[in-house]
């Protein structure tokens, strides 16, 4: 998916901005003073969340004046919270977007609530994701943090602000991969410098929007993170029950930013939400993607650093398969020695998931094949799997070559419709299994 980067212009300033899908609906996505729009698609997991979205709406996003890769502005004179409506204005326009649903995280949350407020014409919905309406505690706002915590935690990021540090407080689901740690502080860096980022951290704690909750008189959808130990998780139900029929649903995690936990269940809430279509799975009598992985020449590796060396790879290799497999909504059966057996929901996410792993593999130096397949599934105790859909997905990993995603055409055949893009195989004998079955390759996931 090619992105580029454009620029709004906003009075004498630039917004840098981005838009990838083609609609039908238009989703405006802004984490406010703390988003970084370029560096994003760097990380395989950020990527994914960013193309599932645009497979449904296009996704524009942008980066406030004073952060990421938009006009700096000097610390004396940032622009309020209440800019963020003419920041929107600026950038729909500029996409040529009549109307949208708006997306607010973090200090964006009360932007995004005041623009559906006061531009009700611009606005189909509103998204709010591990946001609050204000953060200190007063008596009418007792969840609130009382002063003197909230200015102890303003010190302690922006101490920490472009260090690894920062994924320990913000992203603790990747914490303990180092690679990660090394991205995410580059990463923060980006976004803008410590001193700016106390400025920010300081308009965050002046911020009160609950007096416009009422008056926002457009679908809700809020969405929190159930640990998420910045904004707890009665912020998200106080916007819920404040603004007007508002839907609140609370995630699983600690993440503060939402591409790594649990991220295909955000953007199947946000898909529903905006579509009007579900895709929760029936919990009965399965039938599953099953997706194997295989490391190639692991023999030939093992060889060349040694056993110790390899069993500490493998146990790094189990760790990031889970964790990944596990952010796409999927569920590791077990590991295989040398890769890892697991089951989907549908296609779309095992193929993603596919890739991200694929990616993240490769900065241990270790290549992988992938194989998968979608059908009934036989449930066994203790959570084991079997019959010809599990047999089939096996040979089917067993004919790709190394980096490569090999699917079954009952996978190419069920993400008909969709961006994905398959490279057409031939058809195989698959051992133990009657008949010649078509593969194909992923090549645009």
């Amino acid at each position: 998916m090619e992105v580029g980067t454009h620029y709004a212009r906003l009075e004498d300033g630039r917004i840098a901005y981005q838009v990838v899908g083609a609609g039908p609906r238009d989703l405006v996505m802004s984490a406010g003073t703390y988003g970084s729009i370029d560096l994003d698609w760097e990380d395989p997991m950020v990527a994914a969340m960013y193309r599932r979205l645009a497979e449904f709406c296009r996704l524009i996003r942008f980066d406030r004046r004073g952060s990421g890769v938009s006009d700096p502005l000097p610390l004396d004179a940032l622009p309020p919270w209440e800019s963020f409506t003419a920041e929107v204005v600026a950038v729909m326009d500029s996409v040529g977007s009549e109307q949208a649903t708006v997306m607010g995280l973090f200090d964006a949350g009360p932007m995004a609530a005041m623009f559906v407020a006061t531009k009700p014409e611009r606005a189909e919905a509103l998204i709010l994701a591990n946001t609050s309406a204000r953060i200190l505690r007063t008596e009418d706002y007792p969840i609130g943090a009382p002063l003197e915590r909230a200015e102890q935690a303003v010190d302690e990021v922006v101490e920490t602000w472009g260090t690894e540090n920062q994924a320990w407080m913000q992203v603790p689901s990747r914490a303990s991969d180092e690679r990660f740690r090394r991205w995410f502080a580059r990463y923060t860096r980006s976004i803008a410098s410590p001193t700016a980022i106390k400025a920010y951290l300081g308009a965050m704690l002046e911020a009160d929007a609950r007096s416009i909750l009422p008056a926002v008189h457009r679908p809700t959808l809020v969405l929190h993170r159930s640990g998420y130990a910045l904004f707890p998780v009665d912020h998200g139900r106080y916007l819920a029950e404040q603004i007007p029929d508002a839907h609140f649903v609370e995630i699983p995690g600690s993440d503060g930013p939402l591409p790594w936990e649990h991220a295909d269940l955000i953007v199947d809430h946000i898909e529903e939400f905006m579509t009007g279509v579900s895709k929760k799975a029936e919990p009965t009598r399965a039938v599953l993607t099953v997706f194997f992985t295989d490391i190639v020449k692991s023999t030939e590796r093992i060889g060349q650093i040694g056993d110790w060396q390899w069993r500490h790879l493998l146990d790094l290799h189990d760790e990031r398969s889970r964790r990944v497999i596990e952010a796409f909504g999927g569920k590791v059966v077990q590991t295989t020695g040398d890769g890892v057996l697991a089951t989907f929901e549908g296609p779309g996410r095992g193929i993603r998931a596919a890739f991200a792993l694929r990616d993240e593999l490769r900065d241990l130096g270790l290549d992988v094949r992938s194989g998968l397949h979608t059908g009934e599934v036989e449930l066994r105790d203790e959570d084991g799997i079997g019959g010809l859909a599990v047999h089939i997905a096996a040979r089917v990993m067993a004919a790709a070559g190394g980096g490569e995603v090999l699917v079954s055409r009952t996978i190419r055949d069920l993400t008909f419709g969709s961006r994905v893009r398959f490279e057409d195989r031939g058809a195989h004998r698959l051992k133990g299994v009657p008949g010649d079955w078509q593969l194909f390759a992923v090549a645009q996931p």
